[in-house]
């Protein structure tokens, strides 16, 4: 096998596994420039990462060599990136992970938008790496990243609350915000839980408990408690936000759905200068009392074409959960679908 003129050659594992349909190549590029290892593999070989999830390969630099080790077409490809990407370091010294997006794009036949992964979101715990497991999940994340506003619906399990908020944290780590806001409606799903006992924090803690459980995935205990205590992280219900002007911050609202009309419109004019917000929910999951509109519904329609908003809609297609989650959810929307078309049907009697 060829790649760009060097010369490639079988494994010697293919002797191993002479008798399987398995067969591995390997290919060799050369890299005896040290400086240019670490901008081309990227902070935690972040660039090689994406390179090997999407072509499924084995990346190793050793002896000033890197050594990609897979199916034949695959580390054709693959070498074929990582001959452009050096190329581009080369020339410019250095890389970002859209670069690498493009690149690989290029190379698949892929519009650069419909390749997963991207790049990863860096958050406090050492070796946490958090990235997009799906193409929405990397439009999603794309959004958070080019815009002031994005409003994202999507089904249970696709990743809208948790990539927010991981989205948030990493914004916090970079210092490109100095405080991040988590806020939700307090609207009990569909049964009555009276009057909850302890103080104020106790009452909203179980309405807020998502949010908090994302972010202790992301940063530990004892930080999380030191960051809420020097006030550079709110865990608030939706009402506490009425009168503020937050700047410099990173603001998510989940639940969306719960909120009415006049709370959304509240909500969104809180954005100070310098902060963002993303707003998530599902439009399927509504808890508020019958004939009242959504304030998210309204607002997807009412921000149609303003700029500066983005809007992106997960699908079954998006969820991350156990995979009886996708069943479950498809299931409740043909069954919803249905009850449309019927009632379609009726009115046209």
């Amino acid at each position: 096998m060829d790649c760009g003129g060097r010369i490639a050659f079988q494994h010697p594992l293919i002797r191993s596994l002479a008798n399987t349909r398995l067969i591995m190549h390997e290919a060799t590029l050369p890299l005896a420039e040290p400086e240019l290892a670490l901008p081309l593999f990227g902070t935690r070989d972040q660039h090689l990462q994406l390179v090997r999830r999407t072509f499924d390969v084995s990346i190793i630099h050793r002896d000033e060599q890197i050594r990609v080790l897979g199916e034949e077409s695959a580390v054709r490809k693959a070498m074929e990136v990582l001959e452009k990407l050096k190329s581009m370091v080369e020339r410019h010294g250095h890389l970002d992970m859209e670069d690498v997006t493009a690149v690989v794009a290029q190379v698949i036949g892929q519009p650069a938008n419909e390749v997963v992964g991207g790049r990863e979101v860096d958050v406090f715990q050492t070796g946490r790496r958090i990235a997009a497991r799906t193409k929405g999940q990397a439009q999603y994340l794309r959004a958070i990243r080019e815009h002031d506003l994005t409003i994202a619906t999507g089904p249970a399990g696709s990743g809208k609350t948790y990539l927010a908020v991981a989205s948030a944290v990493e914004a916090l780590k970079a210092r490109d915000i100095r405080k991040i806001v988590l806020v939700r409606p307090a609207v009990e799903a569909g049964e009555s839980l009276g009057y909850l006992p302890g103080d104020l924090q106790a009452k909203i803690n179980p309405y807020l408990r998502p949010l908090l459980d994302a972010l202790h995935e992301m940063i530990d205990h004892d930080q999380i408690k030191r960051l809420m205590e020097q006030d550079v992280i709110e865990v608030i219900p939706l009402a506490y936000m009425r009168g503020r002007t937050l700047n410099e911050a990173f603001i998510i609202l989940d639940e969306a759905q719960n909120t009415t009309v006049p709370q959304m419109k509240m909500f969104l004019t809180r954005m100070g200068a310098g902060s963002k917000i993303v707003v998530s929910g599902d439009s399927t999951q509504v808890d508020l009392p019958h004939n009242t509109r959504s304030g998210l519904s309204d607002a997807i329609q009412r921000l149609e074409g303003v700029k500066g908003v983005a809007k992106v809609k997960l699908t079954g297609a998006d969820i991350v959960r156990h995979e009886l989650v996708q069943r479950i959810v498809d299931a409740y929307e043909r069954e919803t679908n249905g009850a449309k078309v019927k009632r379609t049907q009726q009115g046209r009697l």
